[in-house]
């Protein structure tokens, strides 16, 4: 069954001139950047607020009397409370900001992990986790003597969460729950909202953590609609700079847990024998945070909420479903992840196969589009796991944002024609 083919009102030509790097050529021909998924293209509005805070009032934070450290200050949670708005997040003192998503993940189990999981006790994680949502379990599992559960992957790239089916992997020795709401690898868009109403239904002592490093660039997402316990997500993937990213927690959750960094900003009062820790969300921001990243990445979600994450979502799908129809027509090309369109991101994960393994490695595959200037990712995708569910060593993937066009996918068509001639994949 072909997707259907939808249309959307954007005006790309006037997004994709805010963004410098898609005027640049790589081997001599025009860049397609279909590797957003890895990381997104900035454009100039987030560029230009990160190179006025140096301009202008770079200091640092919260420490000083001068007018360029209120400056500093004042531009820097100015942006958090734009980020808990941006995710109907509530209190912007539940935001706290990290590196990334990775290193929210692994505040919490540090933090809340160390204090509330012991010997006995289970995390349930599902197989189509990234390594960041999966090797900070397995560190505290072994540590605690805990468990790790995986709720698998079904046939269609899609959680085995139907009806009852939760059932056969959690109970009440479960702690924790910690799942993506979208897969880097199929697209798939996880409904967390219904599986953790389940999940609480089996377990209401349940602690939840939702990885949504793919949902928040692509998605509208309101955290306090999903009602997870704990959300993170990053900067760079939301149009946003590299260095920064989101902990959401809630509030009594948050207060009870240890700091994960010790230092300077992160205390109250200190003396020679003991410290008291800072108030919410300070007390997990030791030491100086990227202001500047901050500040840029409220100037990501200042040009998201002006093109509309629902058009951003409604665009997506029109090229999810344009890529889907093109990438079907090649033979000997094998994609995964679920068809729907509601149920996948603008992510497509794809194999070139001969004789029911792959033909060519994705890496060749990569380089070979590279040279015709379209940068599309390749490997394992931090989801190795997940590779040997799939019964694959690698895939290729392409994925979208705002910025790419239906031309640039009709591009990619003849690129992979080419890169079968070469490895003399015929029909």
């Amino acid at each position: 069954m072909k997707p259907q083919i939808l249309k959307t009102n954007l005006d790309l030509s006037k997004y994709r001139a805010d963004f410098p790097i898609l005027e640049r050529s790589v081997n001599g021909k025009k860049l397609i950047y279909f590797d957003s998924a890895a990381t997104s293209q900035k454009p100039r509005q987030v560029i230009e607020a990160i190179s006025d805070y140096y301009k202008t009032k770079n200091a640092n934070v919260h420490r000083g009397v001068h007018k360029l450290s209120e400056e500093a200050t004042a531009a820097f949670e100015e942006a958090r409370k734009k980020i808990a708005s941006f995710v109907n997040a509530g209190d912007s003192s539940q935001i706290v900001f990290t590196r990334n998503a990775t290193e929210a993940i692994n505040l919490v189990a540090y933090s809340w992990g160390r204090e509330n999981v012991g010997s006995g006790d289970e995390i349930l994680l599902t197989q189509m986790e990234h390594h960041s949502n999966l090797i900070p379990w397995q560190i505290l599992a072994k540590e605690k003597g805990a468990k790790l559960r995986f709720i698998p992957v079904n046939s269609e790239g899609e959680l085995d969460t139907r009806g009852d089916n939760i059932k056969k992997y959690l109970n009440s020795k479960t702690k924790l729950l910690s799942l993506t709401h979208v897969s880097n690898v199929l697209g798939t868009i996880n409904p967390v909202k219904d599986i953790l109403q389940k999940a609480r239904q089996i377990n209401p002592k349940i602690t939840i953590l939702v990885d949504g490093a793919q949902a928040v660039p692509h998605l509208p997402v309101s955290i306090q609609g999903i009602g997870a316990d704990f959300y993170v997500f990053t900067g760079h993937k939301m149009l946003g700079p590299t260095g920064i990213g989101i902990l959401w927690g809630k509030k009594e959750l948050l207060e009870a847990m240890q700091p994960f960094q010790s230092g300077g900003e992160m205390i109250l009062e200190v003396d020679w024998e003991g410290a008291t820790y800072n108030y919410l969300p300070w007390k997990f921001e030791a030491g100086t945070p990227d202001i500047a990243g901050a500040v840029g990445l409220g100037a990501a979600v200042d040009y998201l909420n002006e093109v509309g994450m629902k058009n951003i979502r409604e665009h997506e799908k029109d090229l999810t479903a344009y890529a889907l129809e093109k990438l079907e027509q090649i033979s000997h090309l094998e994609i995964y992840g679920p068809r729907s369109l509601e149920s996948r991101s603008g992510v497509i994960s794809f194999n070139i196969v001969k004789e029911g393994k792959v033909g060519i490695h994705p890496h060749d595959l990569a380089s070979i589009l590279d040279a015709q200037g379209i940068a599309l990712r390749s490997g394992h995708h931090c989801a190795q796991p997940l590779m040997k569910v799939l019964g694959i060593p690698a895939a290729a993937r392409v994925s979208f944002h705002l910025y790419n066009t239906r031309e640039e996918v009709e591009q990619l068509v003849p690129a992979l024609e080419k890169a079968k001639e070469i490895f003399r994949i015929k029909d």
